[in-house]
């Protein structure tokens, strides 16, 4: 693979750029929202939305996937949907000339290029489960048979805050699997104003096809080649293991945590702060990279205590004090 350089960052730059301006002809601010969704997209990974519903987390979800010439397929996850309705099933066919009868799979809505996984918590968990081998493996096991899903292949997920009724929670295992958890929060008053003014008009905002799968594959390849020093790599390893409760960990950990992050949550960390890296045009990572994506990459890898829950401690809060008690140098 040959190196990256300036020129060939600026000229992928001024593509990223169409693609956020093409996404904004839909969605008004969220400016961070969706910085972190194209991170993810850099990155190869899948992202989780948390918001309380009406804030637009499907349309950005769709938006993004018009303005990506991908695939792209819907699953609107409910209390009665089943795996085969995901992943597909067999059908019984038979040859009307020679009356052999013969299976074949029907592929479900999870081979696409961009599955959008709609309220996903509102799905019990044997069906949440069938993400499972796609979302890691990126492939889908039926009857014996494996199954390749297209490439590039994301799953971004939205979900209700978990208080609001008829929801599940979703287990740790399909958690780890997301790359971000991204929190959708209200709208300022103008930006609400805003949207208020853009969505009763007579006419909706397009949004237009600024780049293909061939694209989004060669930025992913560039972000594995943007660089990364050993005083950061280091400084996440503490980072991710000072967050498992134990000898050694900070006070805040040992008394708000329950289970820490694993080795995934370096892995997602440093190859998010690459991509955003390159996000911004560079081809270094830097301590500031890390720190912007500690929250989205940990908060759903951190199992609370109950004196976390007693004290109102989220999450967020725990890695903050990580950042704290963990300095670079």
């Amino acid at each position: 693979m040959t190196s990256i350089t300036e020129a060939d960052i600026q000229g992928q730059l001024a593509r990223l750029t169409e693609l956020r301006a093409a996404i904004g002809q839909a969605i008004v601010g969220q400016s961070e929202v969706v910085e972190q969704l194209l991170i993810g997209l850099l990155a190869g990974g899948h992202c989780l939305l948390e918001g309380v519903p009406g804030l637009g987390k499907t349309l950005l979800v769709r938006s993004l996937g018009e303005a990506l010439k991908l695939d792209f397929h819907r699953v609107q996850f409910t209390p009665d949907l089943m795996p085969s309705d995901i992943l597909g099933t067999e059908l019984l066919e038979e040859d009307h000339g020679t009356g052999h009868r013969s299976f074949r799979f029907q592929k479900g809505p999870v081979f696409t290029n961009l599955l959008l996984a709609d309220e996903l918590n509102r799905t019990p968990p044997k069906t949440q489960a069938a993400l499972l081998e796609a979302m890691q493996e990126k492939t889908v096991s039926y009857a014996g048979v494996t199954h390749r899903l297209p490439a590039p292949f994301f799953v971004l997920a939205t979900q209700n805050p978990l208080e609001q009724a008829g929801t599940y929670p979703l287990p740790e295992a399909q958690l780890d699997r997301f790359l971000l958890h991204i929190r959708v929060d209200y709208p300022t008053e103008q930006e609400e104003q805003d949207i208020l003014a853009q969505t009763t008009g007579a006419k909706a905002n397009a949004v237009p096809a600024v780049m293909h799968g061939d694209e989004v594959l060669a930025l992913q390849a560039w972000v594995r080649q943007v660089h990364f020093s050993d005083d950061l790599l280091r400084w996440v390893t503490r980072m991710v293991r000072a967050s498992r409760p134990g000898d050694g960990a900070p006070d805040d950990i040992r008394k708000y945590v329950k289970w820490g992050a694993g080795p995934r949550a370096g892995q997602s960390l440093i190859l998010t702060a690459k991509a955003r890296a390159l996000l911004h045009g560079r081809l270094a990572a830097t301590r500031e990279d890390i720190i912007a994506l500690a929250a989205p990459v940990m908060r759903h890898r951190l199992l609370l205590s109950f004196a976390a829950e007693a004290e109102g401690r989220s999450a967020d809060d725990v890695v903050a004090a990580l950042l704290r008690a963990v300095p670079l140098s």
